[in-house]
């Protein structure tokens, strides 16, 4: 066995084990598939014993690299403490800083706290990952996450900045129908884990009928603005939506808070301190607009 190892060669072996496959690992990591199967190469070769069974639908792991992983997740565990720990103690207002949150919540509540927070603090390179998926904060895929939730998470240390509502959505001009009659038939927009309308929904308009499921909530959001019908969604998102208003005879329902969370190694750290300052004045500023009062 080779000393000489390369602590890439152990986190591609994570990634693999975890995908199964050369490109599903690359994406993970950021680099080609080549790169991937190379650093597998070396370090079978470096270890001396075959870490996956090459096999037509992917790479299966052996008992040598179930091994490896054992002991390359407690190397990764410590490194991402390492720099944890480094980050408290950094007082600079400068340098990388990653900010996760869905979409929809970046465009239509974090721009504005990005724009005074840069502004605020010039040398604080601002990366922002815009998607829906719980990013890791313990393995600092991020550094802070604003999304809705109903807890933070056991490992995260966390800050409710909002309670949250939502409600139904429509044009004006099918809003306005329905204000001189709750009969008149429309279509209705839902999402793809709601199989039926609510009951008080149903009571209220009889003649509404489920004509679009759709899995995302920026396409329902579209849907919507272009008319095609009636929408559930935050209050936060219709009610700052032009083309939209309430649908009437509703009374706005409780939804997922709307919280701030960071692992709990950083969560005293200058910027994220810094961060939440912004968040928390522009939250003040606008919380009617999340919880309808």
């Amino acid at each position: 066995m080779n000393s000489e190892t390369n602590w890439d060669d152990f986190k591609t072996t994570l990634a693999l084990i975890k995908h199964g496959t050369l490109a599903k690992a690359a994406a993970e990591l950021n680099v080609t598939y080549t790169t991937v199967a190379r650093r597998i190469a070396r370090l079978e070769e470096h270890l001396g014993e075959r870490l996956f069974e090459r096999l037509a639908d992917g790479y299966q792991p052996t008992e040598y690299a179930h091994l490896v992983a054992t002991q390359a997740e407690t190397m990764r565990q410590a490194e991402d403490s390492l720099f944890r720990q480094l980050q408290l103690k950094d007082k600079k207002l400068s340098g990388p800083f990653t900010i996760t949150s869905p979409q929809l919540v970046i465009n239509y509540f974090l721009l504005p706290v990005l724009q005074e927070f840069k502004s605020a603090y010039p040398d604080i390179d601002l990366y922002i990952r815009a998607t829906n998926d719980f990013v890791d904060l313990t393995r600092r895929e991020a550094d802070v996450a604003v999304r809705p939730s109903k807890k933070p998470g056991e490992s995260l240390k966390g800050l409710r900045i909002s309670e949250q509502k939502n409600t139904w959505f429509a044009s004006k001009e099918l809003v306005e129908k329905l204000e001189k009659d709750a009969t008149y038939p429309f279509h209705v927009i839902t999402y793809k884990a709601y199989s039926s309308l609510p009951a008080g929904f149903a009571k209220t308009f009889p003649n509404a009928k489920i004509s679009y499921t759709m899995d995302d909530m920026i396409a329902i959001h579209g849907a919507a603005k272009v008319g095609l019908g009636a929408a559930r969604m935050p209050l936060f998102l219709g009610s700052q939506t032009p083309e939209l208003k309430r649908l009437p005879h509703l009374t706005p329902q409780p939804y997922s808070d709307v919280w701030l969370v960071a692992h709990p190694d950083i969560w005293p750290s200058a910027k994220v301190t810094a961060f939440k300052k912004i968040v928390l004045k522009h939250m003040k500023q606008m919380k009617t607009i999340f919880t309808g009062s």
